[in-house]
C-alpha cells in the first residue's frame, strides 16, 4: 500500500475499490498525532480499557496486544490499535504529569532536571533569583523538570 514519507499515513491509489476506507484510516492517525499528547510515561502492556482517540507510548519491551510495536505511539480506535513509528526530534506531552517528551531516534527522552543552585562560601541572592526565575521559564515550556 502507498504510504506517505513521514508517519506512513495510508494513501488512495487510483482505481482503488472503498477509498473511504484508506482515507478513514489516514485521518484517524493524523487525529491522533495533532493532539500531540499520550495518557501517561511509556508502558509496557496495553491499558484495560481505553477509549477512542487515546494514545500512549509504548515501552522497549512491549507485551500482548502491543508486542512488536516498541517506541511506537499507539492509538486506539473503533477498530483497535493503530501504531505509528515516531520521528527523531518529535516532542509529545504526557497528560499524567505534563512532561514533554522528545524522541531521540531510538527512546523517548525526558527533559533535563536543573536543580536551583545552593550552598557555596559567597552566597549571591541576585544571580540565584536570576537563575531561578530561568528555571521557572524553562519549566512553563516544559524544556526542564525541577527537582523535587
Amino acid at each position: 500500500m502507498a504510504a506517505t514519507a513521514n508517519f506512513e499515513l495510508p494513501l488512495l491509489v487510483t482505481a482503488q475499490a472503498q477509498k473511504e476506507v484508506t482515507h478513514n484510516e489516514a485521518l484517524v492517525i493524523i487525529d491522533a498525532l495533532l493532539r500531540s499528547a499520550v495518557e501517561e510515561r511509556p508502558r509496557a502492556a496495553p491499558p484495560d480499557n481505553p477509549e477512542n482517540g487515546q494514545c500512549w507510548l509504548v515501552s522497549d519491551a512491549p507485551s500482548g496486544a502491543w508486542s512488536g510495536a516498541a517506541q511506537h505511539i499507539a492509538v486506539w480506535t473503533e477498530g483497535g490499535w493503530r501504531f505509528v513509528m515516531p520521528r527523531h526530534r518529535m516532542t509529545i506531552r504526557c497528560l499524567t504529569d505534563g512532561t514533554i517528551m522528545t524522541f531521540n531516534g531510538s527512546i523517548w527522552n525526558l527533559p533535563v532536571t536543573i536543580v536551583e543552585p545552593d550552598g557555596g562560601s559567597t552566597v549571591d541572592m541576585e544571580a540565584r533569583a536570576v537563575l531561578a526565575e530561568v528555571i521557572q521559564l524553562l519549566e512553563g515550556h516544559g524544556l526542564v523538570n525541577s527537582a523535587l
